[in-house]
């Protein structure tokens, strides 16, 4: 069995997140969705769990929800197969409601690209393109 990954992020409303990710490009799996959660699929290997604040507070035992449009506890990174792919991206979520940014880190574009992109409840991916050549 292939490896996957599953970013959990927390949703204020469900409806809208998922028309949000689907903007985004990626495809809602109705088979991993119900009222408390969506999954929604970048790939076979890379899903979003789109998740109910009460369902999330399920997993956190000792831990409280932040407040992710004022609080920030992880930052999801996607890489993407060309520099104006993160740009496209990046001009979704905020044509969709989030908004985006960039960080000068002194690395040249031409090496890596990347815009932090902030998702309409405060989730921030990192959308990054690196030459690997």
């Amino acid at each position: 069995m292939a490896k996957m990954i599953f970013v959990n992020l927390p949703v204020t409303d469900m409806q809208r997140s998922i028309k949000f990710y689907e903007a985004l490009g990626f495809k809602q799996n109705k088979d991993f969705s119900d009222e408390n959660g969506s999954g929604m699929m970048w790939d076979d290997n890379i899903w979003v769990m789109l998740l109910t604040h009460d369902f999330y507070r399920k997993f956190l035992r000792d831990h409280q929800l932040a407040d992710s449009k004022k609080v920030s506890g992880s930052m999801t990174a996607f890489s993407l197969e060309s520099i104006e792919a993160v740009k496209r991206f990046a001009q979704k979520a905020k044509d969709n409601g989030g908004d985006f940014y960039h960080v000068e880190m002194g690395i040249p574009a031409e090496q890596m690209y990347e815009l932090e992109v902030i998702d309409i409840d405060g989730n921030l991916l990192s959308a990054s393109w690196m030459n690997m050549d």
